[in-house]
Parts: C-alpha cells; sequence; structure tokens
C-alpha cells in the first residue's frame, strides 16, 4: 500500500567499513528497486566529492542506471551542485536524461560545491572561478538559456541545449537556511530542505517559501519537500543500536574525518569525549530514531509544523538489509 504522506528517498550511497564505493553504488539500485515497489514518490541521489564515506559523485550517471532499473520512480538530483558545473551542460545532461526517462527526471539544483574548497578548485579550474558566490549568475544563465531569454546580440543567444524540443525537467531549489527558502520563493521553483543536517528551523524556512512563493514558468504553486534522517527498526532499542553509526559519522565530520560509515559495535566501541558525546546528542535532536510508531509520530508532528507536500527520507545505516528494512517501516507507518 502507497503511503499515504507522500514519500521520497535522498540517497548519499554511503560506503560502509568492509565493503567498497562499488557495493554501494549497487545498493542504491537495489534500494531504489524497493523503494519502487513500496509505493515511494521520488529518488534523489547526491553529489559530494574527495569523500570516501560517499560513492556519490555524478548523480546524472546514476540517475539514468536507477531509472532504467525502476518503472514509476520519479528520479532526480539531490542535487546538482552548480558551482561545479557550466549551465548550459547541466542543461544539456538532464534534457538527455527527459529525452530518454520522460515524465521521470528531477533536476535539483544546489548551491554548495559538495566539497572541501581545494577540491571545488580542482572541479572548477579550467572555468572561470571567481572569489564570490556565483551561484545566482549561474543559476540566471541556465534560466536564460531554457526561456531563449538572451538579448539580441549576446553571445549566446544562438547557444541552445540540446536535445532542444526536449524541455528541461521540472526544477527544485535545495536548501539548509531561510536565504534558500527566499531564493526558492522569488523564482517560483520548487524547495528542498534539508532538515537532517541543518540547524535552521525547518518550519520558519517552509513557512516563508509558501508565504512569499510567486508563480513562474516552471511551477504555478509552491511545493515544498522536508528532508528527514530517518533510522527505523523493529524496536526502538534496535534502532537506538543501529543509529550508533550515523552518531559517530557526525562525531568524525566535525572533526574533519570523512571515514567510511562505521558499524554500530565499531561506533560503540570509540573512544568518545564529552565534546564528542555532546555533539552526538545535538544530533540526535535532527535524527529520527525509532520503532515504526515512534518514528510515524515525530514525522507527522514535522508535517503538521512545517506543511510540507512531501517527506524526503535518508538513512545512513552500516549494514544494508537493515537500511532496507528502515525504509520499509517507515513506509508501512504511513499507509494509513
Amino acid at each position: 500500500m502507497a503511503p499515504r504522506i507522500p514519500l521520497s528517498v535522498l540517497d548519499l550511497s554511503p560506503v560502509t567499513t568492509g565493503a567498497t564505493g562499488a557495493d554501494a553504488l549497487r545498493n542504491s539500485l537495489d534500494l531504489a528497486r524497493l523503494a519502487d515497489r513500496l509505493g515511494y514518490v521520488r529518488y534523489w541521489v547526491a553529489e559530494h566529492h574527495n569523500l570516501p564515506t560517499i560513492a556519490s559523485t555524478a548523480p546524472e550517471i546514476m540517475i539514468g542506471q536507477i531509472a532504467a532499473a525502476t518503472e514509476r520512480l520519479r528520479v532526480g538530483s539531490g542535487g546538482v551542485m552548480l558551482p561545479n558545473h557550466a549551465p548550459l551542460m547541466v542543461m544539456e545532461r538532464f534534457k538527455v536524461l527527459e529525452a530518454l526517462f520522460p515524465g521521470r527526471i528531477d533536476l535539483g539544483i544546489g548551491r554548495a560545491p559538495g566539497t572541501d574548497p581545494v577540491t571545488s578548485h580542482a572541479l572548477r579550474r579550467r572555468q572561470d572561478i571567481k572569489e564570490d558566490d556565483d551561484f545566482l549568475e549561474r543559476f540566471q544563465e541556465l534560466i536564460l538559456f531554457e526561456t531563449d531569454g538572451f538579448p539580441a546580440g549576446h553571445p549566446y543567444r544562438n547557444v541552445h541545449a540540446m536535445p532542444a524540443d526536449v524541455p528541461l525537467p521540472p526544477i527544485w531549489l535545495l536548501g539548509s537556511s531561510g536565504y534558500s527558502a527566499e531564493l526558492a520563493a522569488r523564482v517560483g521553483a520548487g524547495f528542498a530542505f534539508a532538515h537532517h543536517f541543518s540547524d535552521y528551523d525547518p518550519a520558519a524556512a517552509m513557512l516563508s517559501y509558501r508565504a512569499h512563493f510567486r508563480p513562474s514558468g516552471w511551477r504555478a504553486a509552491p511545493y515544498a519537500i522536508l528532508g528527514v534522517a530517518v533510522v527505523a527498526a523493529d524496536s526502538d532499542a534496535e534502532a537506538d543500536r543501529l543509529a550508533l553509526s550515523a552518531d559517530l559519522h557526525f562525531v568524525r565530520r566535525a572533526k574533519g574525518e570523512y571515514l567510511p560509515l562505521a558499524s554500530p559495535e565499531e561506533a560503540a566501541a570509540y573512544p568518545y569525549t564529552p565534546v564528542d558525546r555532546e555533539r552526538a546528542r545535538h544530533n540526535r535532536q535532527r535524527l529520527i530514531v525509532g520503532a515504526a510508531a515512534t518514528v510515524r509520530e515525530r514525522l507527522l508532528e514535522l508535517v503538521t509544523a512545517t506543511q510540507a507536500d512531501e517527506v524526503m527520507i535518508t538513512t545512513m545505516i552500516h549494514d544494508h538489509g537493515a537500511r532496507r528494512r528502515s525504509y520499509e517501516l517507515v513506509a508501512d507507518s504511513l499507509a494509513s
């Protein structure tokens, strides 16, 4: 039975101890097939670079693979990090995907590079790198290409993203702040809020987006997706044990340590400092952990507070079978 509240998946293709990046990518394909059968609405893959814990570096490739392996899911980017790419190249890649899988592709765009400054420079070194944030300039260029909006005499006036007869998929702006919400509302795009890692109040961001939304050629009405980190299991105690991996992952990231996702046993044996434990406790405030009933209650509270149109679940669990089970439980818990 399909969930009553639209549910989607955000997949980072986590690399775990004892496994490889190739294993992580194959697990993503397996999870996507499961999500397709369970009635999830869409499946988004991320773009991160130079992080040993994340295998998802090329969302366009994974989108094509996942769309080919599934039947109903919308598949998209959560997101393409626009600072790393020429807007025309992004458009062409997603038009090709839309041509191959019409009506099933989403173009989610992020403002951050998804990596550290040195790696970001390496990704962009053949581009016109600017010290200031040039996201808006790149985004406006993408829109002008799609709407044929360059004025007469502009050097890009006769440049067209091919295939020209295929529309660009729906555009979503990803964000973790009030600024992102305001920008998405101003340009009339869909909005996905990253509550799974942001300390910004999700209700404030999403309600602001809805209140200030301006209809556009992309979207007539606001649509807001809430990104939430969830670890579900058959009992609260088992979910708490599985979430130890996420605790250690967050602690290490805070120290600049990007290692493969540890098992619960490895995480339990880690020599946490008092600061580490406080960081893990803080992250647990965002992370929804528990049995199906516990998860359902907390998700419904968030949906009510934020007026989310859809919930996008991201789950970092060491064991792939337990990760699959978590998504099954979430879907079942919200099916009635």
